[in-house]
């Protein structure tokens, strides 16, 4: 079996509080409003506003609500992992060199 995607986006609304656990490292994004993060393990609070983004470490704890909007969108995607940027290069360039290499040729 093979990971297909690996993003998930939700919406917060006001007045919700939203408690996560993070079961990868992870990369958040605010969309549509701002977005209050507490984090587990940490004495910051982080205030990200539509656009930005914030790493996230396996393991810990979050606590998520809207700050100043009636609603905000959260996406959350796992970084690629080196080995798979390395493989989508290698795979790219197979690609053009074996169009190179079979121009004038037809493909069924």
């Amino acid at each position: 079996m093979r990971e297909i995607s690996s993003s998930i986006t939700f919406e917060i609304k006001a007045g919700e509080t939203v408690p996560m656990v993070v079961t990868r490292s992870t990369q958040l994004r605010a969309y549509g409003g701002s977005v209050w993060v507490t984090r587990s393990d940490d004495v910051e609070d982080y205030f990200l506003e539509t656009g930005h983004t914030l790493r996230l470490r396996r393991g810990e704890r979050l606590w998520l609500s809207v700050e100043g909007s009636p609603q905000a969108q959260l996406a959350f995607s796992v970084p690629m992992r080196a080995d798979e940027r390395c493989m989508n290069w290698f795979a790219r360039v197979g690609e053009r060199f074996g169009t190179w290499l079979r121009q004038g040729w037809r493909t069924v």
